[in-house]
């Protein structure tokens, strides 16, 4: 399919009104919101069943004529196996945004859903980018120097060398424009900085990311990560998820612990009104609210996949995100620099290799 930037006056973003532990309401909510600040600029179609959505938008106050309703008669659960929905519900909400795309009716899809599910529906219906041999979910991750991108947080549990040399090629046209950083530079996470360290994976990538155009900055450990040394930390989906949980664990840890302390008497209580600006900020930054969803990159689509428990919020911004990844034709800068430099040799070697 292939999109190129439609650019945002004429973008349609179909939204998964099913997906997530709050549906409908929350996504319902969270679409209106985008759709207000994006002033129009932006349709939303939604896709969920058609009455319960009626009914939704009746109880939020919203037009109907807002939105263009896609009906869709089943829903993947979210603990539901993702290759048994994509065969026995072909017609789920995830699937139906799927489909949407693929013929062109949206330019780009967001779900808090069943993140399997997504991830299957996606490349059963658009396929993948040229060049890419397994697409991966890259997220924002906060540090000490503004945030990196982290990939693959949960697309693929098992991967080859080439396919990290690919997340580090697509995590990086994403941090340039998410992060605006120029040339990013790249790091492998390992459990050393040498190159001697970690599984035949990990050796084996190094070698293939040292020898290719990337700013490859070498190993990145895990206390590395959030300390910035790398502005796209790249691992394979397995890793990745276990540390993007273990992140969410910390920071509900960290804020529960701060809330205690504060309230334990006078002083904290003191300190607490005095610091207020502090921990809201603090709170902020650690909100993955704020960043909306975590791409789905390496698909000939744009695929933004949300958090289960997204809030109105965080919907509101993963539809943003989509928008600008429709407008900066982002995957057509990925098949760019995978066709330049070397990246096509290196892919059909490996392949070759294999």
């Amino acid at each position: 399919m292939g999109l190129a930037g439609r650019g945002m006056a004429n973008m349609r973003i179909a939204v998964d009104a099913m997906g997530g532990d709050h549906a409908p309401g929350v996504i319902v909510e969270g679409a209106s919101l985008a759709a207000r600040e994006m002033k129009g600029a932006v349709e939303i179609v939604l896709v969920g069943d058609e009455p319960l959505l009626r009914r939704e938008l009746e109880q939020q106050g919203l037009r109907r004529d807002e939105f263009e309703l896609i009906h869709a008669p089943e829903a993947v659960a979210m603990n539901e196996s993702p290759t048994a929905a994509a065969r026995k519900k072909p017609n789920s909400s995830i699937a139906l945004c799927a489909r949407a795309h693929r013929e062109g009716r949206v330019d780009a899809l967001v779900s808090a859903g069943n993140t399997g599910a997504v991830v299957v529906s996606s490349l059963l219906s658009l396929g993948r980018l040229r060049h890419v041999n397994r697409p991966g979910i890259a997220t924002f991750l906060p540090t000490e120097r503004g945030g990196c991108v982290m990939i693959d947080v949960g697309a693929n549990a098992d991967c080859k060398p080439l396919n990290l040399l690919q997340f580090g090629v697509m995590g990086g046209m994403y941090a340039e424009m998410l992060l605006g950083r120029n040339e990013p530079s790249v790091g492998l996470l390992n459990i050393g900085s040498e190159r001697s360290k970690g599984s035949e994976l990990v050796q084996a990538a190094h070698d293939l990311m040292i020898s290719s155009p990337l700013n490859f900055i070498g190993n990145v450990e895990g206390d590395g990560v959030f300390g910035g040394e790398a502005d796209v930390v790249v691992c394979d989906g397995f890793v990745g998820n276990v540390i993007l949980k273990f992140t969410e664990s910390v920071v509900g840890l960290l804020t529960s612990m701060i809330r205690s302390h504060v309230a334990a008497d006078w002083r904290g209580r003191l300190g607490g009104a005095l610091l207020k600006p502090a921990f809201r900020a603090f709170r902020t930054q650690l909100d993955y609210a704020e960043y909306g969803g975590a791409p789905l990159l390496g698909v000939d689509g744009v695929c933004i996949i949300s958090h289960g428990s997204s809030s109105a919020k965080a919907i509101k911004n993963a539809v943003k995100v989509a928008g600008r990844f429709v407008d900066r034709n982002v995957n057509g800068s990925i098949c760019q620099q995978l066709e330049a430099n070397g990246y096509v040799k290196a892919r059909q070697k490996a392949t070759s290799a294999n």
